[in-house]
């Protein structure tokens, strides 16, 4: 089977979120292709409608591929709470939403008050969750699923990562990735789940 990319192909990560396209950035480079961003593009920020992971990282990368006629990746990722029904899982983003931009030391605020209010046990079991969305302008796309197991803090812990991450602790683990090494995080993230099995798949 044909390599889907090759090194010196340009793939578009679609994705405004700055902490996202850096850790992405990483997790590209080995491949040798050249890696922009949808910002570089002065893209829009197409509306996210569906209510799963998968929905949503296609929306954004079909929509990238379509306007730049480039190869895509989206991410679309969150955390599922045990104690909370699994929320706020697709809707992470939206629970840091201000009118000042995204605030998510009042997310993770909202998180612990809420479990709190239900006297949830500790451990106070989470995911992230990462799905990964490839898609080329001809309509073709392929979809990467990873995940990492954890547990909540409280206070948060750390001022590395971004999101959640200073609330989150792996299993196995005795620091958050806001407190890890970056290089460290992203080694064992959701996200590089999610890699693992795309590099798994786009090479021959």
């Amino acid at each position: 089977m044909a390599s889907l990319l090759v090194p010196g192909d340009q793939v578009v990560i679609a994705s405004h979120n700055k902490g996202k396209i850096t850790e992405i950035r990483a997790l590209l480079k080995p491949l040798g292709v050249q890696v922009t961003a949808a910002s570089d593009f002065d893209l829009a920020e197409p509306e996210e409608t569906e209510d799963s992971f998968a929905g949503n990282a296609r929306i954004k990368a079909h929509f990238t591929a379509r306007e730049t006629g480039l190869p895509a990746l989206s991410d679309d990722s969150g955390i599922m709470v045990d104690a909370l029904d699994g929320q706020p899982g697709v809707y992470t983003a939206d629970w840091a939403e201000t009118d000042a931009g995204r605030d998510f030391l009042m997310a993770m605020t909202k998180v612990h008050d809420m479990l709190e209010e239900r006297q949830a046990r500790h451990p106070r079991l989470a995911h992230f969750m990462c799905t990964l969305c490839l898609a080329f302008p001809d309509g073709r796309d392929f979809l990467f699923v990873g995940k990492v197991d954890g547990h909540l803090v409280w206070p948060i812990l750390g001022e590395n990562g971004f999101g959640f991450d200073p609330m989150f602790q792996p299993i196995g683990k005795d620091q958050t990735f806001g407190e890890m090494d970056p290089a460290e995080k992203h080694a064992m993230s959701h996200r590089a789940d999610a890699f693992a099995k795309f590099l798994a798949k786009i090479t021959p």
